[in-house]
C-alpha cells in the first residue's frame, strides 16, 4: 500500500482500537465486529482508515476495560483514553510507551480477573507491500 492509502482492519470480538495522532487519542477505529476467531463466524468484513506518518493504533482486549474496582465500577474506555493521553504526552518511542502504559494500567486497575492485553502499533510511513499480501 502506498503512503496515505487506507490500511485495512478487522475486529474479531475485541473493543475498537484507538487511533493516536499527535500524541493523543483522536478516535476509535470502528469497524464491523465479528465473533472471536475460531467461534464459527462468517469471514470478517474489512474496514479501512488512512494513517499518517507517526500515527499509532492501540489494540486491546476487553479485559483491560471491563475490570471492576472495589465499588463495582468498570475501568472503562474513558479512563483508558485518559491514561493513554497522559502517557503519550511524554512523546517516547512505541516500545517505551507501551511498557509505561502497561505499568500505569496495572496500577490504576488493581487486581486483574481477566486477560488484559495491549498492542501498540506505530505507522512510520512508506510502502508496506513487502509486509503482507491481501487477497
Amino acid at each position: 500500500m502506498a503512503e496515505g492509502e487506507p490500511k485495512p482492519d478487522s475486529n474479531a470480538g475485541h473493543p475498537a482500537p484507538l487511533l493516536i495522532r499527535n500524541h493523543e487519542v483522536a478516535r476509535q477505529l470502528e469497524g464491523a465486529t465479528t465473533l472471536p476467531v475460531g467461534l464459527g463466524s462468517p469471514p470478517p468484513q474489512i474496514s479501512a482508515c488512512t494513517l499518517q506518518r507517526g500515527d499509532r493504533v492501540l489494540c486491546y482486549t476487553d479485559g483491560l476495560i471491563e475490570e471492576r474496582d472495589m465499588d463495582g465500577q468498570q475501568f472503562g474506555e474513558e479512563r483508558l483514553i485518559a491514561c493513554v493521553n497522559r502517557i503519550e504526552r511524554r512523546e517516547e518511542g512505541p516500545r517505551a510507551t507501551a511498557l509505561r502504559l502497561s505499568h500505569a494500567l496495572k496500577l490504576e486497575r488493581g487486581t486483574t480477573s481477566d486477560d488484559a492485553t495491549l498492542f501498540l502499533i506505530e505507522w512510520r510511513g512508506g510502502a508496506a507491500d513487502h509486509l503482507a499480501v491481501l487477497e
